[in-house]
């Protein structure tokens, strides 16, 4: 008996890595759909909701997402902001819309793939003058999926901020 045990002992301490390695990854949230901005439920700290997009479209793929925001320029226009993020972890590159402005980001899930997280610098053009402004945004979808949730948290030239926008399915 012992014999037999020690004999197959190597096939019982490789059966479970096997099958271990042909569990699926975990599921990952899915965030598409039409969401609008929730102000009650949202906390835009010192800058009020003049910079959170007042909608965002998001269309997810196994292999990417992309989110269109609508959000409103400087000089007051409504525009929609498209912006396609892979998440083999290369490094996107989108038009800010004023400028030479632009974003490079990259997106990460969570271990448990219920969090997205976006990692980004924002290249500013001023007049010829670029600052960048590293941050970061965090995804999340409420249980019921009836609501999402951005958190963005970045450092700049005025100092660091942290923002949370809330946004209802429609």
């Amino acid at each position: 008996m012992k014999s037999s045990l020690l004999k197959n002992l190597p096939l019982l301490l490789i059966a479970p890595i096997v099958l271990l390695s042909f569990m699926p990854s975990p599921d990952h949230t899915d965030f598409s759909g039409q969401w609008k901005l929730n102000e009650s439920k949202s906390d835009f700290g010192q800058f009020g909701p003049r910079f959170a997009a007042k909608s965002i479209q998001i269309q997810q793929t196994a292999d990417s997402v992309t989110f269109a925001k609508n959000v409103t320029t400087f000089n007051g226009d409504d525009v929609t902001r498209t912006e396609t993020l892979s998440f083999d972890g290369k490094e996107t590159e989108s038009a800010m819309g004023f400028g030479n402005s632009k974003k490079k980001s990259t997106a990460k899930w969570s271990d448990d793939g219920k969090t997205l997280f976006v990692s980004y610098t924002l290249y500013l053009d001023f007049n010829g003058q670029t600052n960048e402004v590293p941050g970061t945004e965090t995804w999340t979808k409420s249980e019921d999926g009836k609501s999402i949730s951005l958190k963005t948290e970045s450092s700049g030239p005025q100092g660091e901020f942290s923002t949370t926008a809330v946004y209802d399915k429609e």
